[in-house]
């Protein structure tokens, strides 16, 4: 299918021949260890993939989302697993939009030559979820520094980073105007910051994928770790979140195609009762059926990239291209899972394994359910429903 998607062939095909040095073997070998894989994101670091949406001036590639959103989407069609490195990229945005030209020059040039990494953001809460103007993380400005209290979970790639994105309440939801208000961004240091006055319990989870519980507990950290204005970061968080949403369509993009590749070859050799079982309409129609799907998400992924590299709104088709991709992703999983037979849970095969990571963003970053209620809410105009 033509589409914008062609002017990026040189990504493409930079990208495959990076991922094709990392083969099945070494991704399954990183899953049964429930390791990190380090080589991998070592790799696409000094090729400077992972600098691809910082600005040329301070040493990145300065590409936009769109080009952003295909070195994650090869990167899954390739069998890998862009959530062990995507933090970066859409945590980039937050920083670049809205850091000072002083934080800017500090953090992006180490963050681009790959001395830094800001592999993580540190937003959700045991107690509120996607709720996350009541998030009751505390930061508290006292002698010149801030003092941050309270508790995170699900919190990815910490143990993997050097820095975090902090969301924090600065002023009290009761003496807001607006629940909006009153949160802001921070920059921790987590070499600093663990073991002094924070606290990191790894969540072992059905996907290789390293997330935690954070504790804080009078952590100080500098004045000047705050990113723009105090009072704002929930408007900035939402720049993220949209980069975050797009990023993660474009893997599923990635993945769904990975399974289609993998179950339309194996279903023109599987031979059962004198045919291949893939010259049956029951097996042809839902592989057909999911392929028709990925294609039309990625039409919306396109369009979210479109409007966030132009800088504007661009909340209902992120949400969107999410939404239409997880499903896609997951329903080409099924498809390839179900027609493997006993063989797709093989481990050897990778089928459960991609199974099991593709599952997941129908939950996370952003459950499927929430999207719908965005869309009813804010597109078609329908009373809130909580």
């Amino acid at each position: 299918m033509k589409h914008a998607q062609d002017n990026y062939q040189d990504i493409r095909d930079a990208v495959r021949s990076l991922c094709a040095e990392f083969p099945d073997e070494y991704h399954r070998k990183v899953d049964d260890e429930r390791a990190y894989p380090e080589a991998f994101v070592d790799a696409l670091t000094r090729a400077g993939w992972l600098a691809a949406l910082i600005p040329q001036e301070y040493g990145g590639s300065g590409l936009g989302l769109a080009e952003a959103s295909v070195i994650m989407e090869e990167i899954n069609h390739a069998g890998g697993n862009s959530g062990a490195c995507h933090g970066q990229m859409y945590n980039m945005g937050t920083l670049l939009r809205h850091g000072s030209e002083q934080q800017k020059q500090h953090y992006l040039p180490r963050i681009a030559s790959g001395e830094w990494r800001l592999q993580s953001m540190g937003v959700t809460e045991p107690t509120t979820g996607t709720d996350t103007t009541r998030i009751k993380t505390t930061a508290v400005k006292k002698d010149g520094r801030y003092v941050i209290n309270g508790q995170k979970v699900w919190i990815s790639r910490v143990q993997h980073s050097d820095f975090m994105i902090l969301l924090a309440r600065t002023t009290p939801l009761a003496d807001v105007k607006k629940k909006s208000e009153g949160m802001s961004i921070f920059m921790v240091d987590l070499k600093q910051a663990i073991g002094k006055g924070m606290e990191v319990r790894p969540i072992r989870n059905m996907v290789n994928h390293e997330t935690n519980e954070l504790f804080f507990e009078n952590l100080e950290i500098p004045t000047e770790n705050l990113i723009g204005e105090e009072g704002q970061g929930f408007k900035y968080i939402l720049d993220g979140l949209n980069a975050e949403r797009t990023l993660i369509a474009a893997e599923c993009i990635g993945d769904g195609h990975w399974f289609i590749d993998r179950i339309t070859a194996y279903v023109k050799d599987r031979v059962v009762f004198g045919r291949p079982i893939g010259q049956n309409q029951g097996v042809q129609f839902p592989i057909a059926e999911a392929h028709i799907e990925i294609e039309a998400a990625s039409l919306m992924r396109w369009e979210a990239c479109r409007l966030f590299d132009a800088r504007q709104p661009c909340g209902a088709q992120a949400n969107m291209a999410k939404y239409l991709a997880a499903k896609a992703s997951w329903e080409a999983a099924n498809a390839c899972l179900q027609f493997h037979g006993g063989f797709g849970f093989a481990s050897e095969y990778d089928v459960e394994r991609k199974f099991r990571e593709t599952r997941l963003y129908q939950v996370a970053p952003i459950s499927t359910n929430l999207i719908l209620s965005y869309v009813a809410e804010h597109v078609l105009g329908l009373p809130r429903s909580f």
